[in-house]
């Protein structure tokens, strides 16, 4: 049955439009129709926009509410209530709308209900209220039927056994039709969950209607109805109760709904964008193999694990009563006997990452072994998993859609862990300053940490969660690439998440999966907790500007100033006040490759270089050691060079220099293919700065595993460039894409087994693209270690030279087109007028670098000389 002939969306919740007689009519007769599903009634204020709209805690739990995570059994019906919806409703649909309050519904619907002979029920309010409304529901209406009046404390309401009894108790009394008058959110949100399980046919969330109907509370004259003034007469009558949500609470909800345009106003509840194949049970106990499909494949990080890995790799055991589960476990070179450990257990895919890369490093060197799957766990290996909590996150993931899915975590002792955390800002850092991080009395912005005990009872939309645990759809991991190593530990999980969030996906936490966690797998010591503040520093620093990172800083600064009488708080102040130690906190390390043989090396680093003299001695510098200690062969192939270039190249005695009289990047690709002997093989222009640190990485990656290709990260230096430039660049930084794929970066690496599937470069401009283009996703990777520097164009001249060259390798290419997919990542990476201009400025010099091309009638290499 359809719910509404009309629905919108107003502020970003949506509403169904009715008449008066019409929903009357449509409730009443639900109520005395036996249907699997029940309908819930809400009554849309601007109250309801405050919790459950545009930016709301609660936006889409209703819809997606379902216990454990399987489809609800509820439909909604969701009527306005209040002046200003209906005259927003009005502007946008051009139709008169009456409003329809519960205090309003409620006298017709209980008429209609001792008419048919409906079993009514009241959930909800005090007991003398309830007193009073049975005493004047005897007077008005002799012949209705009451199953039951119930009066659930809030320690009821927040513990879930007893919410399931009390629903039960419901059901018992054969109740047909219940009224929820817990107050806003807490009734729909209970309804939400535990709706179905009253066996009730009709749940009205109508808050204030037991008071009303008891004669406790007066309702507003008809003249201050009519007027849109109802708030003002209650506010008056419960100055105390009603102050902070009609003053505070309710004017920017006003905002979101005025603001509401007809192109918005459509239905907002819509499918979820992706469902995940249904789960199947795998033989009790037995891991999916490297080459069997897997629901889930489980990645844990190890170091120094042995007291707790043996517990998650039985209860990930349990788990595959369920489903199909493929265990990898990345070990950070432990010397506890971990190792030991993990070679005892059938069915574990250990790796070695070669060194302590951190948690993020661990996780990327899992990565590459997840196979055939379509969402990837990551787990602390200090957790127990409790039966059914992965079938449950699988289960929230497909109902909504998201990207990321969070359990609840319990402590030893099972109490709730406060896992859940908002974006770091400036104010909540400030708030978390002067008062500390447990107060769950403050105001979301005065607070990174959400730590209110309804938080943990619902599933919903969060920002970012503890990183213990994370389930992320595959493909949505495939799109934002590597986990940022530069945090090691700590902030990784907060930057890993935002990402997630800026490529357009939800975050949801999942109250009905719960975990165990020791808590112990990170370690505790004074350095540790000053890594930890340090990282969000860097975090900040990587995702804001300038000015408000150094805000930021100050602020958590004064953090721990205020606490410096505590030891651990004073050296953590010393060191976030002297950047310059902040290299000496721990970091990935890596130990020397062991499976290559002394005096060869580890790799083949090959430079095509044209006129590149003003260049190339910065970038072999940075080289030198590496050639020096002949672990990696460095050869310089210059292609028509009429300068220095060679000269200067030859100056660095390890390196070797090929020198041909063709101007052709491609040709000197292929001639220092030619000179090259060691595997992987690097391909890097003259003008990109790397670190040892990146090289070892690449090499390593590419010397085991699956994958045939892959790269370092990168950043883009814009000193001295010009606004326009600076803002191109902002905005392509920002672009999920440009972090996952090979191409972009100045260099890029394969395998010899990459490398058979071309044989040689083809003479083509974007040769990175063209490689980029013939490995899948499971056969490529970025690598997050020290990103390589790619120094940007200074002037728009130099920019658009880049541009067209790139636009004429696309056109070269057979590759299919990335505009479709840059224009959407760039549109979701608009987030304020700044973010805005800048994506502006990245579509309109694209199409000038375009158009370039397109009108280019002979082929050249158009080049920046302005960053030489």
């Amino acid at each position: 049955m359809t719910i509404s002939a009309t629905r919108i969306s107003l502020g970003g919740a949506p509403v169904d439009l009715r008449e008066f007689n019409d929903a009357v009519e449509y409730i009443a007769s639900r109520a005395t129709t036996r249907s699997r599903v029940a309908l819930a009634v809400a009554s849309v204020n601007l109250d309801h926009i405050h919790h459950f709209g545009a930016g709301s805690r609660w936006i889409g739990t209703l819809e997606r509410a379902g216990s454990r995570g399987e489809p609800p059994q509820l439909e909604w019906l969701n009527l306005v209530d209040g002046a200003p919806l209906a005259t927003q409703a009005r502007r946008l649909t051009g139709h008169s709308w009456p409003r329809l309050a519960g205090s309003d519904l409620i006298g017709p619907i209980i008429a209609r209900a001792e008419r048919d002979g409906t079993r009514i029920g009241f959930f909800g309010g005090a007991e003398s209220t309830h007193e009073q409304l049975r005493t004047q529901l005897a007077r008005e209406h002799p012949s209705l039927l009451i199953s039951g009046f119930w009066t659930p404390s809030r320690d009821d309401l927040g513990d879930p056994e007893r919410s399931i009894a009390l629903a039960h108790e419901v059901a018992a009394a054969r109740t047909d039709l219940l009224v929820v008058a817990l107050g806003k959110p807490r009734q729909e949100l209970w309804i939400a969950r535990h709706g179905a399980e009253t066996g009730a046919q009709v749940l009205l969330a109508f808050g204030a209607v037991v008071d009303f109907l008891a004669r406790r509370v007066s309702r507003a004259p008809d003249w201050v109805a009519r007027h849109g003034l109802e708030w003002t007469w209650r506010l008056a009558l419960e100055p105390r109760r009603l102050a902070s949500r009609y003053l505070v609470e309710d004017p920017p909800a006003y905002l979101a709904v005025r603001r509401t345009r007809e192109a918005d106003a459509i239905p907002s509840v819509t499918a979820p964008p992706k469902a995940l194949p249904s789960p199947s049970a795998a033989p009790e106990g037995r891991f999916s193999a490297a080459d069997e499909y897997a629901d889930i494949a489980v990645i844990v990080v190890t170091y120094n694990s042995a007291d707790h890995v043996g517990r998650l790799l039985a209860s990930l055991r349990r788990e595959c009563l369920d489903l199909r589960l493929r265990v990898i476990v990345a070990d950070n070179d432990s010397t506890d006997g971990t190792k030991a450990l993990l070679g005892a257990e059938s069915g574990v895919i250990t790796v070695d990452t070669g060194g302590n890369l951190g948690y993020a490093g661990g996780v990327n060197a899992a990565r590459a072994h997840a196979g055939a799957t379509d969402a990837v766990l990551v787990l602390n290996a200090d957790l127990t998993v409790e039966r059914g909590a992965l079938h449950t996150m699988l289960n929230r993931m497909s109902l909504t859609g998201a990207g990321a899915i969070v359990p609840r975590l319990l402590n030893a002792d099972r109490t709730t862990y406060h896992s859940i955390r908002r974006e770091p800002t400036v104010t909540r850092a400030l708030g978390d300053a002067l008062f500390g991080r447990r107060d769950n009395h403050r105001p979301g912005w005065l607070s990174e940490f959400d730590t209110d005990p309804e938080s943990y009872q619902h599933a919903h939309r969060v920002d970012w969660a503890t990183g213990a645990a994370l389930l992320f759809r595959r493909d949505i991991a495939e799109m934002i690439g590597a986990w940022d190593e530069r945090f090691f530990l700590y902030s990784e999980e907060t930057d890993y998440l935002r990402r997630i969030r800026d490529a357009g996906a939800t975050i949801w936490y999942e109250p009905e999966a719960t975990m165990i966690h020791a808590q112990g797998g990170s370690g505790a010591s004074p350095v540790l907790d000053a890594l930890l503040t340090v990282n969000r520093v860097r975090y900040i620093r990587k995702h804001r500007s300038a000015l408000y990172a150094a805000a930021f800083h100050s602020t958590v600064i004064l953090h721990e100033l205020l606490r410096s009488r505590v030891a651990v708080n004073r050296a953590t102040l010393g060191i976030l006040t002297h950047p310059d130690q902040w290299r000496r906190l721990p970091h990935s390390t890596r130990t020397a490759p062991t499976s290559v043989p002394s005096g060869h090396p580890a790799g083949s680093i090959i430079i095509p270089a044209h006129n590149e003299a003003a260049v190339i001695g910065r970038t072999l510098r940075a080289l030198a050691p590496l050639a020096e200690r002949n672990e990696a062969e460095i050869i310089v192939s210059c292609n028509g060079c009429t300068d220095a270039t060679a000269s200067i190249a030859r100056t660095f005695p390890d390196v070797r220099v090929v020198e041909i009289t063709e101007s052709s990047k491609t040709a000197a690709l292929n001639a220092g293919d030619g000179e090259a002997s060691a595997w992987p093989r690097i391909y890097l222009d003259a003008d990109i700065e790397i670190t040892t640190d990146a090289v070892h990485a690449v090499f390593s990656t590419l010397s085991s595993g699956n994958l045939l290709a892959a790269r370092p990260a990168f950043r883009y230096d814009t000193t001295g460039a010009s606004p326009l430039v600076r803002a191109y660049y902002r905005a392509r930084g920002r672009m999920p894409s440009m972090h996952s794929a090979l191409w972009g970066a100045g260099v890029y690496a394969v395998n010899a087994a990459g490398h058979e599937r071309f044989g040689a470069f083809p003479a083509l401009t974007a040769d990175d693209l063209f490689v980029d283009t013939i490995f899948t996703s499971e056969e490529k990777t970025t690598l997050d270690t020290v990103p390589v520097r790619v120094r940007t164009p200074r002037s728009i001249r130099g920019l658009i030279a880049v541009l067209t060259r790139q636009h004429r390798g696309t056109i070269e290419s057979s590759s299919s087109s990335t505009t479709v997919r840059s224009m959407r990542e760039l549109a979701w990476s608009v987030r304020g007028p700044a973010s805005a201009w800048d994506a502006l400025t990245y579509a309109a010099l694209t199409g000038t670098g375009r158009v370039a091309a397109a009108r280019s009638r002979r082929k050249k290499w158009e080049r920046d000389d302005s960053s030489r």
